[in-house]
């Protein structure tokens, strides 16, 4: 029995993390533990991969109903942001989303973008205490930027060049990204 449990212990703590993620109590806490030991830094996509933003023609509405033109962002430097309240990478990233909004949003555009209703977001950010803004798109997306895998964020420099595609989450609020958002801004 006891040769057993030895040659066991990874898949009986392997199970015990099961559990522990599926149990509604814990989960999310749990969630935003796990994203904090795996998610890294983002990375710039290297120069010869970028790809450009075709148009800025792109509707976005407030939560209270104004409609918001994208391309008053043009010639700034922008980050967009796919997620909803019932995604847990999105969930586990918005701390250090926070976090960086507070220290950059008079300097950067700041999207976050959820195909959810006005009152469910409000609602999440509030109980949540983050005091960034969630847009509905009312018009497609501009290409090549795409929110059906969620997280999605990107990151395009003032000349419309998309520096950062990240699929999944990250932490956002590193001294790396800081470090890449300055040099974008010195632009």
């Amino acid at each position: 029995m006891k040769k057993l449990f030895k040659n066991q212990w990874t898949n009986i703590i392997f199970i015990v993390i099961i559990l522990v993620m599926i149990i509604p109590q814990t989960r999310k806490p749990i969630q935003i533990v796990v994203n904090k030991i795996f998610a890294f830094s983002p990375s710039a996509t290297d120069e010869e991969d970028r790809k450009e933003l075709e148009t800025y023609n792109w509707t976005l509405e407030t939560e209270s109903g104004k409609k918001i033109d994208f391309a008053e962002s043009k010639g700034k430097v922008i980050i967009v942001n796919y997620w909803a309240t019932w995604c847990p990478p999105c969930i586990a990233e918005m701390p250090s989303f926070q976090e960086l909004y507070t220290d950059y949003k008079d300097k950067v555009e700041f999207y976050f973008i959820s195909g959810e209703d006005h009152e469910t977001t409000n609602n999440f950010l509030k109980r949540k205490g983050y005091n960034f803004s969630s847009y509905r798109m009312l018009s497609e997306d501009p290409k090549p930027l795409d929110g059906y895998t969620l997280p999605s964020t990107y990151v395009i420099a003032k000349n419309g060049t998309i520096v950062v595609d990240k699929k999944g989450a990250a932490d956002w609020n590193s001294q790396n990204f800081r470090n890449l958002l300055n040099q974008l801004l010195a632009e």
